[in-house]
């Protein structure tokens, strides 16, 4: 991590709102419907990218959709690498924090809670959205993780009982070889999260089927905050 890119990181002094730390979308919910979904994009995308997405698995919740602070040529992430499958895990620990300090402040700006926040993370997305699992899992109460490897393996694993977390993967995929995709379903159960995996036979790109069986992975899950 070179200086010049320190140097372009706000200090916690240099903004009263952290919300301000991130370019974002938030969405409100439908009244008396109390899931928040924070939407992590992929390499390219940006905070538009997956609102379509949250639409679809979960219409009545609201949506959070922050834009990843590093460009890789042009193009917006959550947090470095040096090569395909080759990732700076300094800025990855730091853009990790970062993200869910701006979760937090989020929560209050906007009057949700995180215990009821679920992660929708596709490629780059669900990579950093797996490493809030295990870096800072009180963060979200839950995550559907579209082609994530593993981010990290933290030194302690988290205690992640519970947790409910779906993963939708490619038996084709290039970027995210299925070995990647089992070894990160293993970490998250050994840490104690529910953990329900589906395979097609696609590739990298999102398909049909895993959306849906994500929207009816979310579904059956309990929504605390519903008024009946």
């Amino acid at each position: 991590m070179d200086s010049e890119d320190r140097q372009r990181r706000p200090d916690a002094g240099d903004m009263t709102d952290e919300t301000q730390r991130f370019r974002h979308r938030y969405v409100p919910g439908s009244s008396g419907h109390h899931r928040t979904l924070l939407l992590l994009h992929g390499t390219g995308g940006d905070e538009n990218d997956l609102i379509a997405l949250g639409q679809i698995l979960e219409p009545d919740a609201a949506l959070l959709s922050p834009r990843g602070q590093v460009l890789e040529r042009g193009m917006p992430r959550f947090f470095r690498r040096f090569a395909e499958g080759v990732f700076d895990i300094e800025d990855l620990r730091y853009r990790t924090n970062e993200l869910a300090d701006f979760i937090d402040a989020a929560s209050k700006k906007y009057g949700f809670s995180t215990s009821t926040l679920f992660i929708a993370g596709y490629s780059n997305g669900a990579n950093i959205g797996a490493s809030l699992l295990l870096l800072r899992p009180g963060s979200v109460a839950g995550a559907a993780l579209f082609h994530p490897v593993v981010p990290l393996v933290p030194d302690t694993l988290p205690d992640l009982t519970g947790i409910p977390v779906f993963i939708g993967a490619g038996r084709n995929d290039p970027y995210a070889s299925p070995d990647q995709t089992t070894e990160l379903a293993q970490l998250l159960r050994q840490g104690g999260a529910d953990v329900q995996t589906f395979w097609h036979d696609a590739g990298h790109a999102l398909t049909g089927d895993e959306v849906r069986e994500a929207q009816a992975w979310l579904s059956r899950l309990p929504n605390p905050g519903r008024v009946p």
